[in-house]
């Protein structure tokens, strides 16, 4: 599992994307602030390791729902900005749920820095999540492995029949989700989560799979999934097992 040494103590406000979180976060207690639980940074600004490129993701937790700032995307002052929104209940509610998605959002839950927490939500967040990988059990990590599988195994198939076809843009496309799900898999049977998409593919050992090789891969988790007790193939009934 990612560790979680590099996490930041303070945040260097001396930065443009430092100087710009600290104004998100004063623009939104200046207009929501009776509504706001707590406001967090994840990504590479609760790492310490933002640069130029990065962008300021920004958690604005509220008290009740359909209240705060709505969620977001876009440049402020030349810097990419990813404003979400949650409430607190559904927050914790989503670290409490080993979900399709957990090798990608896993690292949110456990990595972030508090701009606003005065009831220690993000710290409560953080052991809620832990409590569930501690007690969660062998088979429910398999079974989203096996899903993810799936998600691989279809669009490699569809790359494959794009690329006899001479349609390259549609066979790079379905490998790149390939990759992507094939990525899921891996995180899913190692228990392993990543910082972002790239670093999934990358830490997976995909990033450069052609589809021969992506196709040895697949074929080895379904063999893995098998002695798991996770088939990617069966019966009708098992469908519904």
């Amino acid at each position: 599992m990612a560790d979680n040494d590099c996490v930041i103590d303070d945040l260097d406000a001396t930065s443009p994307r430092g100087a710009l979180a600290i104004r998100l976060r004063e623009a939104v207690l200046d207009r929501w602030r009776a509504e706001v639980q707590a406001i967090g940074l994840f990504g590479s600004m609760a790492h310490g390791d933002d640069s130029d490129s990065s962008d300021v993701n920004l958690l604005v937790v509220t008290s009740r729902p359909r209240t705060g700032p709505k969620p977001a995307r876009r440049m402020v002052d030349g810097i990419p900005v990813d404003l979400r929104v949650i409430t607190a209940e559904q927050g914790l509610g989503e670290a409490r749920l080993l979900a399709p998605l957990w090798p990608l959002q896993a690292d949110a839950f456990i990595t972030t820095f508090p701009l606003l927490d005065l009831q220690s939500w993000f710290k409560d967040r953080r052991e809620a999540h832990l409590t569930l990988l501690t007690e969660a059990r062998p088979m429910e990590f398999t079974g989203q492995a096996r899903s993810s599988w799936a998600v691989a195994s279809g669009a490699h198939s569809r790359a494959v029949r794009h690329a006899q076809r001479c349609d390259t843009d549609a066979a790079t496309m379905m490998m790149a989700e390939a990759r992507l799900y094939a990525a899921m898999v891996t995180g899913f049977l190692t228990r392993t989560y990543f910082r972002n998409t790239a670093d999934a593919v990358k830490h997976a050992g995909v990033a450069t799979a052609g589809t021969q090789e992506l196709g040895a891969i697949l074929n080895y988790q379904a063999e893995e999934l098998t002695a798991r007790g996770r088939p990617v193939d069966g019966r009708l009934g098992a469908l519904f097992d």
